[in-house]
């Protein structure tokens, strides 16, 4: 029954901050953009290519994410781009600090990590084999 991944949702700590990484930094177009009042919370509608969409939250007092050592729920974020090294080379040009292009053993599809504001661990990996 299910077809695709629709959207994840991120919860920042700095909404400025991210909204400029996710648009500025990685590409991501504004579909929709809200302040809610009541929540005193920002909800931005981002867009990939394929129609799968990044919903950036903003709400005040939101505890940090346990990153390292690695905890439960979700591990990462990836997004699938044709060229690695490319893209690895325009964040650095950016500032923003990389790891190293790996190769995973089972698709020997190339792939690396990096952090978003907040440090929530996004992937960036190749759509076919080097």
């Amino acid at each position: 029954m299910l077809r695709r991944i629709h959207h994840a949702a991120i919860i920042c700590f700095s909404y400025t901050v991210s909204k400029h990484f996710y648009t500025e930094v990685l590409g991501l177009q504004i579909v929709a953009e809200h302040y809610r009042e009541a929540r005193k919370s920002f909800k931005l509608d981002l867009a990939l290519p394929d129609g799968s969409q990044i919903e950036l939250f903003s709400f005040q007092d939101a505890p940090p994410r346990p990153s390292y050592p690695e905890a439960r729920g979700l591990r990462h974020l990836a997004f699938e781009v044709d060229d690695v090294a490319a893209c690895k080379a325009a964040l650095e040009a950016k500032g923003v600090p990389v790891e190293v292009i790996r190769v995973d053993e089972y698709t020997n599809r190339r792939f690396f990590f990096f952090a978003d504001p907040d440090g929530l661990p996004l992937e960036l990996c190749e759509s076919s084999a080097a």
